[in-house]
């Protein structure tokens, strides 16, 4: 799998301590749309793509004790979706229920073809929406942080309490 960075416990970009994972990808539809250089994430574009195996990010994931969700992030994970959606699975099989996190660009029409198997997987939340320059930041509750642009929010689909409480770890 082709990222541009990880890391290890993150306490920003979710109410939970998470691995935040930087996706390689993105078509820049924010900047397109509104005609300015906006993304705060355009350093990653040109940083060197880090290759990574799967197994080892949710492994590295799953001995770490403080973390306790995975968050999904710039560039933008739904252009990367195949190694999205491989990776959502290998936690899954591993008997990992914690949230993931998926912070896209895209709106909630233009990712509904992905809805079902959000559902399917369980414990996925997806903050949707583009960044629009001038607008003012709003707290998102399910998200527990700030985001930057009036049309942007976070989705949960199939969000189940009991599965985040009887999550198993794997400890070595």
């Amino acid at each position: 799998m082709k990222i541009k960075g990880i890391i290890d416990e993150d306490f920003v970009n979710y109410k939970k301590p998470s691995m935040v994972l930087q996706f390689p990808n993105c078509s820049f539809k924010c900047e397109k749309e509104c005609g300015q250089q906006v993304c705060q994430n355009s350093a990653l574009a040109t940083a060197p793509d880090i290759e990574v195996s799967i197994d080892s990010i949710v492994e590295r994931y799953l001995k770490n004790s403080i973390t306790r969700a995975i968050v999904c992030a710039g560039l933008e994970p739904l252009d990367s979706l195949e190694d999205l959606l491989l990776l959502i699975n290998k936690l899954r099989i591993k008997s990992c229920k914690d949230e993931i996190v998926i912070y896209t660009g895209y709106t909630e029409q233009e990712a509904a073809a992905f809805e079902k198997v959000f559902n399917m997987y369980g414990n996925i939340i997806v903050k949707y929406g583009r960044y629009v320059p001038g607008q003012t930041p709003h707290l998102d509750t399910l998200l527990g942080v700030k985001l930057a642009s009036d049309n942007q929010y976070a989705k949960g689909y199939n969000l189940n309490e009991d599965r985040v409480k009887s999550r198993q770890r794997i400890r070595k």
